[in-house]
Order: structure tokens, then sequence, then C-alpha cells
């Protein structure tokens, strides 16, 4: 088969050398260079820094949808292409392109959490269990038929960032799997569910704002889904902080009010919720390093409290 590859991000890569080893590909589309750092240098994106180490095409279009870069597709003649994590709203121009069809690596159970954050909304919402679902793409967000689903279990502490590289792993599988099956003819696509529908739309720094009036499992599910990004934050009097690893107690709060800091005597940084104690584990202050919980309550005159 001729296959093109979409990505950017490193949730794609696994796929991206396991696709190349098993059938090899034509092209690799990726997101352009973007500034980062502190000296807002350019980067390249984790899917060009494989691409460049494996010698294959690749392209960096702003809009894959533009004529240019259609043509380029185009005259590749391609059976299929892949997309996980690309960052770019495919049109029909570009997804029709391929006999087979252009396929989509999306990291949930569709129809669940449609959108661009699937898995930080995952955890978010203290879901048990996520997975990987490959599908045709066509002109609806994340709407098309399913190919092959496969599903794992989302530990009671796990991150984002740690379930997003399961995720990878368990993605590449089913690709494969996917590829396999359109080849020899074996695999036929089915619509998706009409019922269980939900979104995941992208993270905005705000969706990291801790309310600690909610109930304290709310917000250590709320302190895993934004790690790495963008990262569950409170403020100290004037400060911003963030919350990088937390823990359930099943101490009820007591009189302590939400967001009130508990007795030092403790040594342990315990903060009131709607309901119960929770226990900050490693937090940082705005332009210092990260700190214990432990380390972090020494260094602070009480009573306090977070809001």
């Amino acid at each position: 088969m001729k296959l093109a590859f979409f990505g950017t991000s490193e949730f794609a890569c696994p796929a991206l050398r396991a696709v190349d080893d098993t059938y090899g590909i034509k092209l690799v589309v990726t997101q352009p260079d973007r500034p980062a750092g502190r000296h807002a240098r350019l980067h390249p994106s984790p899917v060009k820094q494989v691409a460049l180490k494996r010698d294959l095409p690749l392209i960096q279009p702003n809009n894959i949808n533009n004529p240019e870069a259609v043509q380029q597709l185009a005259d590749l003649s391609l059976d299929v292409i892949v997309v996980a994590s690309y960052g770019q709203l495919l049109k029909s121009a570009v997804f029709d392109l391929p006999k087979l069809g252009t396929i989509n690596i999306h990291a949930s159970l569709l129809p669940s959490y449609r959108g661009a954050a699937p898995v930080n909304w995952a955890i978010m919402h203290g879901e048990k269990g996520s997975g990987i679902s490959t599908f045709f793409i066509e002109k609806g967000l994340d709407t098309g038929d399913i190919l092959m689903m496969a599903s794992l279990d989302i530990g009671p502490n796990e991150t984002a960032a740690e379930l997003e590289d399961r995720l990878a792993d368990l993605g590449t599988d089913v690709i494969l799997k996917t590829l396999d099956g359109l080849a020899n003819g074996s695999l036929q696509a089915t619509p998706q569910s009409q019922h269980g529908i939900s979104l995941a739309p992208s993270l905005t720094r705000e969706h990291g704002h801790i309310d600690w009036n909610q109930p304290a499992t709310q917000i250590h599910n709320l302190v895993r889904g934004t790690i790495p990004w963008p990262g569950a934050w409170t403020q100290l009097g004037t400060h911003r902080v963030k919350i990088h690893r937390t823990r359930l107690t099943d101490l009820a709060s007591g009189i302590l009010g939400p967001g009130g800091i508990g007795p030092s005597e403790t040594n342990r940084l315990l903060v009131g919720t709607e309901d119960q104690l929770l226990e900050i584990l490693e937090l940082q202050r705005a332009g210092k390093s990260n700190i214990s919980g432990k380390d972090f309550l020494h260094g602070l005159h009480l009573p306090a409290s977070f809001v």
C-alpha cells in the first residue's frame, strides 16, 4: 500500500515508526515548526524529528487544504492516509484522495470524547477506562465509521501524560491491525452509535483552575487530567501555585473550609475541599522549582488558604 502519515505530537510517533517499518511511508505531513522556550526559538514537532531520523519525505504546510498541498498528495496516488494527533482540520479535498480512505487514530472509545483532548477529559471526568478507535475521517468531528477499537483501564492515580503514552502504544497495535484488515479485505467499517456521544474540546489555562468547593475526588481528577498542560493551579495570596500531584485521604474536611490548609503538626500538606481533605504531594510557586508538600508547609505562615 502507498501511505502518507499525518501527525504532530509525541502520541503519533510510535504509530509512525511502526507503519513505516511495516508498510513504508511515501510522505509525512506535520505542523510547521513552532516557537517554544524562554527564547521562543523554533522547534520541530516530535513527528518531524522521527521523520528526519528516518529520512522520510516531509512537508509542513500552514494549511494542508491549500491547492499546492492537495496536489502534492494527489500526485502520490495514495491508498491510505493515516492521521494521528495532527492538529489541522482536513477537508474533503484531502480525506477523499486515498483509494481506501483516510484513517484517524483517536484516543477514546467513540462516540465518547470526540475532539482534541479526549485523554484529558476522560481523566477529569473520572472515567475508569479508555481506549483507541480507528475510523474513517469524514466532514463531522470524529463522526466517521469505526474500523477497530481496543480498550484499557485507567489507574486511579494515572495522569493524562501517562495514559497518553499507553494509548499511543495501543494505537500502534490497532492501526497495524486496521491496515492489515483493509489490505486483505477482511475489515468492514460500522457506523458509530448515536448513544453515549460526548465532546472533548481543547483545553485552556482556565480549565486548570482549582475550585476548592468541589469534592476532593473531582479536584484530584483535575490535577491528573491537566498534566502536562495546562496544569492545575490555585492562588495563595497574590501568588499562583501549580499543583502537580495529589492524594486522596478519605479524611473529612471537618472545620477546615474549602482551600483551607491544615495544621503543620500533621507534616502533610492537607487542604480542605467540599467533602474531604486532599493531600498535596508536589507543587510549585510561579518561577520556582517543584517541591514536596511537606517542604512547602514548613515555609508557610498559618493560617492560610488557597483560592
